[in-house]
């Protein structure tokens, strides 16, 4: 299973696009692959792969993996297909009076994960994650490289769980079950780092790729966003919620840096854009740009 197998996309249907990957699932419904974008080295890939096993051993609730996978170009794994499974982004999408209970059973999920204690000779911690697509990425000029790193250095560590992606198109379920899904990333740290993207999708992504990638406007993200970290810290004002955000931004900042880095991976190109919006969380500057 830790091998890389070569998998015939004739036996597949493509059915899902994320930020860095395409997933695609067996026609006889037996599993679903995903196949990482070219950019993403196959040792990234396999160290991927490998932490979702690593997190299915742990039980934590999340589709069985079943092999690592290729199709001659781009990398990835292969992982049980839950039947009827749908994302709570979907849901959501269909029927929008779902917003409010799942938003806050998504809340309840995502602080029963952080309550758990992680393995941590088998999980990374998040900053160790993150540094060194900092360190080597081309897609960051000099000298906000060293910014990035040395605010990174700052950053607590408690030693509980982290999903590393979380938000609400990660979670799905089949109405009896909920699992976790796009594990790669997962580690330990500072809870901040999961809600730092729910923040970003929330207020900074463009109404066309939240529509793509989640089925949803930056609306509905923002109702989503203040019903969550309400739920999730028992915040009863506008201005707890308002200093949450507040602390949030640095994290805001470099887990951006790190998505970025990741997707333009060999591409050589720093977007000034980008770095300005990052530079802007960094200083504690919540901008309305949306990229």
């Amino acid at each position: 299973m830790n091998e890389v197998q070569r998998i015939n996309l004739d036996d597949y249907v493509q059915t899902g696009e994320g930020g860095q990957a395409l997933s695609y699932t067996r026609k006889d419904g037996s599993s679903m692959a995903k196949l990482f974008l070219k950019s993403y080295g196959a040792e990234d890939a396999k160290r991927a792969f490998l932490i979702s096993k690593a997190v299915y051993e742990a039980g934590i609730p999340s589709p069985r993996p079943i092999r690592y996978v290729t199709d001659g170009e781009r990398f990835g794994g292969e992982y049980e297909l839950i039947a009827g499974k749908r994302s709570f982004t979907r849901i959501i999408s269909e029927e929008p009076e779902q917003l409010e209970p799942l938003t806050r059973k998504f809340a309840t999920l995502a602080r029963e994960l952080h309550s758990t204690p992680a393995n941590t000779e088998v999980f990374p911690e998040m900053t160790a994650v993150i540094r060194p697509w900092i360190e080597k990425s081309e897609c960051i000029s000099e000298p906000f490289r060293q910014r990035l790193l040395e605010r990174l250095e700052t950053m607590p560590s408690p030693k509980t769980c982290l999903h590393g992606d979380l938000h609400i198109g990660n979670i799905i379920t089949n109405g009896t079950k909920d699992y976790w899904i796009d594990l790669g990333d997962f580690a330990w740290g500072a809870p901040e780092w999961d809600f730092s993207m729910n923040y970003f999708i929330a207020f900074s992504m463009s109404p066309e790729r939240t529509d793509h990638l989640f089925h949803l406007d930056p609306p509905t993200l923002m109702r989503h966003w203040s019903i969550l970290i309400r739920e999730y810290y028992g915040f009863e004002t506008d201005e707890q919620q308002r200093a949450y955000e507040q602390h949030l931004l640095p994290f805001v900042a470099l887990k951006l840096m790190f998505n970025f880095s990741k997707r333009y991976a060999g591409k050589g190109q720093p977007s000034p854009q980008l770095e300005a919006l990052a530079n802007a969380f960094l200083d504690g500057k919540a901008l309305g740009l949306r990229v």
